[in-house]
């Protein structure tokens, strides 16, 4: 017993402890700034602790919040001034990039998810879509599938949005809570990057601007966010592999996953005997007021505002593109407004509902649940651009590019940042934490070794990639749990039927993307 206790203590205190081990190594180890940052300088091995700090922090507590806190503060140590305050939290939050991206993913974002739950629209839609497509059991995955197209915000919102809305169907199908999960799950992460109309290049921008001299502005950062789309192999891989999944066009699935399939068909079992499957209740209570009708235009309105506002930044420059046959005027003029796009998606919303009958106050009640259900996320959002500003002030990118640059195999980093970012996010079960972690300190070094366009993009896809496999398949990530909670499935059964599938997507992934960096090199 006084073993498992002084363990459990150990546990308890170690965060504590390698937060302390970090201090000491600051306060010891920290030399004069070589040079101003701007020009290259840095703070010696002690520019890399904030970051490390964050990264073994959340390998041990599995603790995404505490652990960019507490690398936050180490860096307070490293600079000698312990007002992180004043720092690093208000320059970093204090910007109109930021309070641009608060704005979509806790407000617009949150906020509109909020109104379809009070409106109905999101179940409405998917009801009259499951009519007009399900005829068995292929028909109704490949309506989960297109249903993960739909709701293509990526991470919680979009497991929770496609598992509630269609898991009703795929019961009366006898299609497995493994399959159903595999399908939303996949399709969760991986469109958000594919389909980029979301706060991810918003949140992306926040981590690499100034970075390299391809990043000056946010929006620099978000054309080379779409420009990079063709070469996020894993996303496209992921979404594909899911879709021939679905029609049972794939000649291999795993083991578990086709026993699970046969149980299913066979027998009527939708979980494995045994299992202990979550359930989804309280995900699938709307609270739609009384007397208000849903309609599919509650949902189908403002995501056609959503969608139709924010590829106007994508179809603005085709046409003098084609015109010109240069389709580097085309990828050179992509401006997308995603702001703008959702700011007018939640007022069609509103006002639908209200013109619909809704009262305000219902209106704005759902509008605040939506915003309350992000919170935690805009804090980690937060925490994590504050870090980038962290890297930046104590010049991490330029003492990685410094010692690090001429060891490095061109042709296998955009290989070797995927691996990092599948382990590292498998680990912590956050994408976006890896991203904090990771973007900023990869894409200087990618630049240092070869500043050509295109291996960026390789180097950027890897790390796009690989961080939203780690978070897709580890078993402690929101999106992992929410799936799995929203098809009413066992964890741990979602987590080792999908992990072969996905594996597949991350190999084919990693080796085109060291193909194509052999070739661009």
């Amino acid at each position: 017993m006084s073993v498992r206790v002084d363990s459990q203590r150990l546990k308890r205190l170690a965060p504590f402890l390698l937060t302390g081990v970090a201090i000491v190594l600051a306060w010891t180890l920290t030399p004069e700034l070589t040079a101003p940052v701007e020009e290259g300088g840095h703070y010696g091995f002690t520019s890399l602790l904030p970051a490390l700090t964050t990264l073994v922090l959340v390998f041990f507590t599995r603790d995404v919040v505490s652990s960019l806190f507490l690398g936050i503060l180490v860096a307070g140590f490293v600079i000698a001034d312990l007002n992180i305050i004043d720092q690093f939290l208000i320059p970093s939050l204090a910007t109109e990039s930021f309070a641009v991206i608060l704005l979509v993913y806790l407000w617009a974002l949150g906020g509109l998810i909020g109104i379809w739950a009070r409106t109905g629209g999101a179940r409405h839609f998917a009801e009259w879509a499951a009519r007009k497509i399900v005829r068995g059991p292929r028909s109704a995955k490949l309506f989960a599938w297109l249903m993960g197209i739909v709701f293509h915000q990526g991470g919680t919102v979009s497991t929770i949005l496609a598992g509630t809305t269609v898991r009703s169907v795929t019961d009366e199908q006898k299609v497995s809570h493994e399959e159903l999960t595999y399908i939303v799950d996949s399709t969760a992460s991986p469109i958000a990057t594919v389909i980029p109309l979301n706060a991810w290049p918003l949140y992306v921008a926040g981590l690499l601007v100034g970075t390299t001299p391809l990043f000056a502005t946010e929006q620099d950062v978000i054309t080379f966010f779409f420009r990079s789309i063709p070469v996020n192999f894993y996303g496209i891989f992921a979404i594909t592999l899911t879709l021939l999944f679905a029609l049972e066009l794939l000649p291999w699935e795993g083991r578990r996953m086709r026993r699970a399939r046969k149980r299913a068909r066979e027998t009527g079992q939708l979980d494995r005997p045994g299992s202990d499957p979550l359930t989804a209740d309280e995900l699938t209570e709307l609270r739609v007021p009384e007397g208000y009708r849903s309609g599919l235009e509650d949902f189908a309105v403002p995501l056609l505002v959503l969608v139709g506002v924010a590829l106007t930044g994508v179809f603005g420059p085709l046409i003098p593109a084609l015109q010109a046959g240069d389709i580097e005027l085309f990828l050179a003029g992509i401006s997308v407004p995603i702001a703008e796009a959702f700011g007018l998606a939640v007022l069609a919303a509103m006002t639908l509902a209200l013109v619909k009958g809704m009262p305000l106050k219902e209106v704005v009640d759902g509008f605040v649940d939506g915003c309350r259900g992000v919170t935690i996320g805009a804090i980690i959002l937060a925490l994590a651009v504050t870090l980038g500003t962290v890297s930046g002030t104590l010049g991490t990118a330029n003492f990685i590019v410094e010692t690090t640059a001429d060891l490095v195999n061109p042709v296998f980093l955009p290989g070797l940042f995927m691996v990092i970012c599948m382990v590292v996010a498998f680990s912590i079960g956050s994408s976006w934490g890896t991203y904090a972690v990771v973007f900023p300190l990869a894409m200087p070094l990618a630049y240092a070794i070869n500043p050509d366009p295109f291996y960026m993009s390789l180097a950027f896809g890897a790390v796009l990639g690989g961080a939203v496999f780690g978070d897709q398949c580890s078993p402690i990530s929101d999106t992992t749990i929410l799936s799995s909670l929203a098809c009413g499935c066992d964890v741990m059964d979602h987590v080792l039927t999908q992990i072969p599938l996905a594996l597949a997507a991350a190999t084919a992934g990693g080796v085109l993307a060291t193909v194509l960096a052999f070739l661009a090199l």
